[in-house]
């Protein structure tokens, strides 16, 4: 199961983006709101309903984690307490988390990207611990895979696709959405 998590302030096209093309990959994914209440407003004042919510969650089927972006969304996912012990033991078992602009801060803070090749939102770089920003759409780094920004929503979540399944079915549903004639 995949694990998308949302706060108030959560950047809505990079939850609902990311969501919709792991959901279309056929992933199981659930949506999970850290804030006690199913309905988060993002970033932008739309309303996301989540499938659930962070306290009453059992994470043992986890097979990745994932964090949009989006001020103040990143910023409370960096103060809830509950969902960094969660990300710390979830990477301590070796599974992989997905984070895209300002929320690969809450990684570099937890100090897991030590050594890695990053990227993140312009801006937040000096928050990134040890770890080296290259500036690119996305980085894949052993149990971390990180995007820029909104416009790297469908690398992100091709990327993930091809992780959490195959290269063919990434490159299959990239076609199929028509991202080719994009890029």
């Amino acid at each position: 199961m995949i694990y998308l998590f949302i706060a108030t302030g959560t950047e809505e096209l990079e939850a609902l983006g990311t969501a919709d093309i792991i959901r279309r990959a056929g992933l199981d994914l659930q949506i999970v709101s850290i804030t006690g209440e199913r309905t988060v407003t993002g970033s932008h004042g739309i309303r996301i309903v989540a499938d659930e919510v962070l306290s009453e969650a059992d994470f043992f089927d986890a097979d990745l984690f994932i964090l949009p972006g989006g001020m103040p969304g990143a910023a409370n996912f960096a103060a809830c307490e509950d969902l960094k012990e969660r990300i710390r033991d979830h990477v301590y078992l070796g599974r992989p988390v997905a984070a895209i602009c300002a929320a690969p801060m809450v990684l570099g803070r937890l100090g897991l990207l030590e050594g890695k090749r990053v990227t993140c939102y312009p801006g937040f770089e000096g928050e990134l611990r040890g770890a080296t920003y290259t500036g690119a759409l996305v980085e894949q780094d052993d149990l971390f895979i990180t995007g820029k920004g909104p416009a790297a929503v469908f690398e992100f979540g091709y990327t993930i696709v091809a992780r959490m399944k195959d290269q063919s079915t990434a490159d299959a549903l990239a076609k199929g959405m028509l991202w080719a004639e994009v890029k």
